[in-house]
């Protein structure tokens, strides 16, 4: 922390301006030595100023320069930015030539970490900058943004910090008994305080969901027996030739991805090979690809022919997806009706045909709904999104829960605090108010340079 450091914070390639960002105790000095126009040491901060930078007399390039002063800046600490033109070998001579000064090279995301560790912003706020960056639709883009405004972060910090005023409370009424006029944590005040922070953590909890679906899209497997016009529906929904249509039953012998964007959040579509027994080594092997997809997607999106009837075996592997959110699609309904829909009528069921795609746009519709993504996507978004902070705001629920079990089956004050105070370690990992060195690195190593 006491480095100063540089890295390029565009991207090495071709392009109008570069951008070469320097953060700690000498990062100006560092800068003015090689500027040949002005003392940088003595301007305002958060100014910008024109001139050239020299390696003693070799001229590197016509700059400007941000001067940025501790401690309102990204990192709580000096911050130079050098804007010089853009391409590799002009930015890479430049970086170069601070390396041989008082500075090292960032290493990824150091940046932000700095911030977080210079009380900046928290954990979670830091890990949105990175989903930012990574954000590959509006939805994710809005939900980083959000979170990173702190919205987020006070909710949690919040929560935290009346656990932490219970838990305070408890070891005044433990350690010192003698204080009657302290408040006295009976099994009732400990029932209402646990509730209201179930309710909290359950807030939170199912907030992620949606979180997690934004980040990662949905995925959706087409599936259903050969022929049936799996592949024409995912080249429809992606608007491209994305799958081999023939008339020959068991053309897709592999899996055909693709995706397309609703309301804001990425449909993952997997087109599956036919599912029927067969005794084709290669189908076979198709097959079962076809029902691990399956097993592991958000939705399935189960094909039936609206001129046949349903075979045992497309009803048996509806039963083994009982679990799963399903969507019949009743393909060929230009065709006479043979299908029985009584055997299906518990799914939500679309009708269309692959012959002039009518119907189909309806298919789309019936996501939305499924996954009620006009209420999930919207401009407050504030949700938990990563592996990581879901599996903390889980273990904090499942504390709490834990806890109140604890109180109902009768259990001593100070036993039932453990749970809470497990909760309470849990959400200061979460935001960051109680870390290990590890996790942090963990964390910013995922980041890019120069950010």
């Amino acid at each position: 922390m006491t480095d100063t450091i540089c890295a390029i914070a565009t991207g090495m390639s071709v392009g109008a301006i570069s951008i070469i960002r320097l953060s700690g105790p000498d990062a100006i000095t560092v800068v003015n030595d090689l500027f040949i126009e002005k003392d940088l040491t003595k301007v305002r901060t958060h100014t910008i100023h024109y001139g050239h930078l020299y390696d003693n007399d070799i001229l590197l390039d016509e700059v400007l320069v941000m001067i940025m002063l501790a401690p309102k800046t990204y990192t709580k600490e000096n911050i130079v930015e050098i804007n010089c033109h853009g391409g590799i070998n002009t930015t890479t001579k430049i970086l170069e030539t601070l390396l041989k000064k008082n500075v090292r090279l960032a290493t990824p995301g150091e940046y932000t970490k700095r911030a977080f560790l210079n009380g900046r912003i928290s954990l979670l706020e830091a890990e949105s900058v990175n989903d930012l960056i990574n954000a590959t639709n509006d939805a994710s883009r809005i939900m980083a943004l959000n979170n990173i405004g702190g919205k987020l972060t006070k909710q949690i910090r919040d929560i935290r910090e009346k656990m932490g005023k219970v838990l305070a409370n408890i070891e005044v009424n433990i350690d010192y008994p003698e204080y009657e006029d302290e408040l006295q944590v009976t099994h009732d005040l400990m029932h209402q305080y646990l509730t209201k922070f179930s309710t909290d953590l359950s807030l939170l909890v199912d907030n992620a969901k949606n979180g997690k679906l934004i980040n990662n899209g949905i995925n959706v497997a087409i599936i259903g027996k050969p022929n049936v016009g799996k592949s024409s529906i995912l080249n429809f929904l992606l608007d491209e030739d994305k799958a081999i249509v023939t008339d020959i039953p068991g053309t897709t012998r592999d899996i055909v991805e693709g995706s397309i964007t609703l309301n804001g959040v990425r449909i993952n579509f997997i087109d599956t090979a036919g599912i029927r027994e067969t005794t084709d080594t290669v189908e076979q092997i198709g097959v079962l690809k076809s029902k691990e997809k399956a097993e592991k997607a958000d939705l399935v999106i189960y094909v039936v022919n609206n001129n046949e009837e349903l075979t045992e075996e497309e009803i048996k592997l509806l039963d083994n997806l009982k679990d799963k959110e399903i969507i019949i699609l009743v393909n060929k309904n230009d065709l006479p009706t043979k299908i029985d829909v009584e055997k299906i009528k518990k799914y939500d069921i679309v009708y269309g045909n692959t012959k002039n795609f009518d119907g189909l746009e309806n298919l789309k519709k019936a996501i939305i709904e499924k996954f009620e993504l006009e209420k999930i996507v919207n401009n407050d978004m504030s949700y938990l999104s990563n592996i990581r902070q879901i599996d903390l705001i889980n273990k904090a629920k499942e504390a709490i829960d834990t806890a109140l079990k604890s109180e109902k089956d009768g259990m001593e004050v100070d036993i039932i605090e453990i749970d809470l105070k497990l909760a309470w370690n849990l959400l200061g990992e979460l935001i960051g108010d109680a870390y290990t060195d590890e996790l942090v690195d963990n964390i910013f190593s995922n980041f890019c340079l120069g950010k």
